[in-house]
């Protein structure tokens, strides 16, 4: 099939979000004017940069993370991971200002170094952020939109030692969990490794041994 989305699809529901799958899920953390922490999962989110390291999350209206962000000038990202999950969904429910969706989901709020907003203290990685872009999104008309795009430059890193092994971060006994379409989500569990084409002792098919 194909369709234009202006037009419609003629599904039950709309694929878009399945067929971009998994995706990170940014589970953000700031503080609000009041000093209020707030904490909330967003699915369009991922890296952007590594030197020096970025991260960008979307919210497709002015929620709080969005209006904390910008206005405080800095978040967090606390690592989802499959532990969490439950603690995560309760964290996407619809909270005041002056409620902490930290006591609502049942989690330890621990200091960050760099930045004022907490981190998910049962998190095995949280990275600290401040606020390097932020801007209205619009479409191909130039008609603006109610989504916010939010990038933040990394200023401070937390590990939880348990998941380096040899010096790597272990993803896979990390378990991050990602959200795919409608209402399903992943969990990464296993994990294949390859090496592209210029790194030292790659093998390229069709190149003959020298």
């Amino acid at each position: 099939m194909f369709y234009e989305p202006r037009l419609g699809h003629g599904l039950p529901h709309d694929p878009f979000k399945a067929i971009v799958a998994p995706r990170p899920i940014g589970w953000i953390s700031t503080l609000n004017a009041k000093g209020y922490p707030n904490l909330a999962p967003y699915s369009f989110f991922n890296a952007v940069h590594s030197r020096p390291p970025m991260l960008a999350f979307t919210s497709e209206t002015m929620k709080h993370s969005a209006a904390n962000a910008i206005a405080t000038g800095e978040f967090v990202f606390n690592l989802c991971t499959r532990p969490l999950f439950d603690a995560m969904n309760i964290s996407s429910g619809a909270l005041g200002d002056d409620e902490s969706e930290f006591d609502a989901a049942g989690l330890e709020a621990a200091a960050c170094r760099m930045v004022k907003a907490p981190r998910v203290a049962a998190s095995p990685a949280s990275l600290e952020c401040r606020v390097v872009h932020s801007m209205q999104l619009h479409d191909v008309d130039g008609s603006a939109l109610e989504g916010w795009v939010i990038i933040g430059q990394v200023v401070g890193v937390h590990i939880d030692e348990a998941f380096l092994r040899d010096g790597r971060f272990d993803t896979a006994a990390a378990q991050p969990v990602t959200r795919c379409g409608y209402r399903d989500y992943a969990a990464v569990t296993e994990l294949f490794e390859a090496l592209r084409p210029t790194d030292e002792g790659a093998f390229v098919p069709g190149q003959r041994d020298k």
